[in-house]
């Protein structure tokens, strides 16, 4: 059975791949750059993508530039003008080159321009720094790419000419830097005009600040978050997994809906093939690495953390696989998954991330199949729910066979509604004694509650129950300290009254002794 369902799965990749599909990721840390304003206080900033040609975040001072925006006049670098047959004839220098001058101008690529062609526009017109907005709404107007040459000659003419920095930023981080200082009662022709720009902003290497990269805008929705994690925070998770790991066995029909370890859709037919997997309790009383993580991850995605679970950890090895299946959990709504990867496997082992079921720009089936290669660091978040947070049926996804070597993930899963104390702050205290794996006997107990007095009830009754364990074990231990206490009082009242009891007598004695000798 094993055998046919990872011959399957190789099929169903290999189909695949005479298909459409888009791997990722396509970006990385050299290519991302940051536009950054504000004070200490409050700090405001936003993705780019450096161009291919111009100075490189590689180059450090060089490419760093700390200066006003200005809006271009006119704004695509064409406006009225009569565009000629040539798609790429050099406009001349911007109307407001005076205002450029030693800034960084702000371009939209409406007018079809090449990036060489708005670079030398910019750069022209004195600027020293380019940052054009992509118009295209792909990915809901959060599309990025990096610019290129569009020929030999335009290489040429950039390795040459072309001496400022150019980024590319989206659509909506278009929007938000020229309505940055915008105010409710501000005229919008003001707005319009680059009134609302910021005074001054920084433009900077990325570096290892966590980027987005849009993989699919709908159906489901998928990104992901390139650094989210350190190497570092990697390896501590790895650390805080070790020698906790148990096999997944979904074939018994009975799920484990504390820790979102659900059963296979088919009683007998496994869907995690040789996959081990654990559960970090950690909640609101982790460790700083821990409290780090949630804290970035709910900064950079917007989840709340009071919806966070905690994190799952799969171990995979040569031959295991994790067929297609959907992330849900009955008992709590799972609304989106976060997959961090905890370390790089090479491509010839495989292992890939694989969204099978994506839609296209029209919203029917069909879309291009997305493949992510798993790399240290890495998150993909997708959407379990549509964004009236029913059930998106196309947000299946599998892992294919690894090939060679071992692979790690940590999963977060972000639930439609909070987390009960009872999962963020008790149960995690209760691991805490086993580094962060609880006893079976609570999962079981949640079954069991559940399978008597349904899902609804049976979580109510189970979180009371959790609720209650502090309670009992203060009670337990207050008896015992008044038990204690008690015999400790009884024992010396028991010693005083035996000593006195011990002089009384020895004092007849003498007494007697004293009133014989006398005699």
């Amino acid at each position: 059975m094993i055998l046919l369902l990872l011959l399957c799965a190789l099929a169903t990749f290999a189909a695949a791949e005479e298909a459409a599909i888009r791997v990722f990721p396509q970006r990385t840390s050299t290519e991302a750059a940051v536009v950054e304003w504000g004070h200490s206080a409050i700090i405001n900033a936003l993705d780019g993508v450096v161009a291919t040609f111009g100075p490189q975040t590689s180059d450090g001072a060089t490419f760093e530039v700390e200066t006003t925006p200005i809006l271009a006049k006119p704004i695509d670098g064409l406006g009225t003008k009569q565009r000629s047959n040539d798609e790429d004839e050099y406009p001349g220098k911007l109307d407001n080159a005076d205002e450029v001058d030693g800034n960084m101008v702000i371009m939209t690529d409406v007018a079809g321009f090449s990036g060489v062609t708005m670079a030398r526009i910019a750069k022209e017109s004195g600027a020293a720094a380019l940052m054009v907005v992509n118009t295209d709404k792909e990915g809901d107007g959060d599309f990025i790419y990096s610019l290129e040459p569009e020929n030999e000659e335009e290489e040429r003419y950039a390795e040459e000419h072309i001496d400022i920095p150019v980024i590319m930023v989206s659509l909506q981080a278009g929007n938000i830097i020229t309505t940055a200082l915008a105010t409710d009662d501000m005229d919008p022709a003001i707005v319009n005009s680059g009134g609302a720009l910021p005074e001054r902003v920084r433009l900077y290497a990325g570096g290892d600040r966590p980027f987005f990269e849009d993989a699919v805008s709908k159906s489901p929705v998928v990104y992901l978050i390139h650094n989210l994690l350190s190497d570092e925070e990697c390896e501590a998770l790895l650390k805080s997994a070790e020698k906790k790991y148990e096999r997944i066995d979904d074939t018994s029909g009975t799920s484990n809906y504390l820790e979102s370890s659900m059963a296979s859709e088919k009683q007998g037919v496994p869907t995690a093939i040789d996959v081990d997997q654990t559960m970090l309790w950690k909640g609101s009383v982790g460790g700083k690495t821990f409290k780090d993580i949630d804290e970035r991850i709910s900064q950079v995605t917007g989840f709340p953390p009071e919806h966070f679970s905690d994190f799952q950890i799969n171990k995979y090895v040569k031959g295991s696989l994790y067929g297609p299946h959907y992330d849900m959990n009955p008992a709590n709504g799972i609304m989106a998954t976060i997959t961090v990867f905890l370390n790089d496997v090479p491509i010839e082992h495989g292992g890939e991330f694989v969204y099978p079921k994506t839609q296209n720009e029209s919203g029917a089936d069909g879309g291009d199949a997305v493949v992510i290669r798993p790399t240290k660091g890495l998150a993909v978040v997708h959407h379990n729910t549509d964004d009236r947070y029913n059930f998106d049926q196309s947000s299946v996804n599998q892992e294919l066979s690894l090939n060679g070597g071992v692979k790690y993930i940590a999963k977060k899963y972000i639930y439609l509604n909070p987390q009960p104390n009872s999962m963020r702050i008790v149960l995690p205290m209760l691991a805490m004694p086993f580094g962060g794996k609880l006893p079976k006997v609570f999962s079981k107990l949640q079954n069991t509650l559940i399978d008597s007095f349904g899902l609804e009830s049976g979580c109510n009754y189970f979180d009371k129950i959790i609720n209650l364990i502090p309670i009992l074990i203060l009670v337990g231990i207050a008896q015992f300290v008044t038990n204690f206490v008690q015999s400790k009082l009884k024992g010396s009242g028991g010693e005083k009254a035996s000593g006195e009891n011990d002089s009384s007598g020895k004092a007849k004695s003498k007494k007697r002794r004293s009133k014989k000798k006398s005699d």
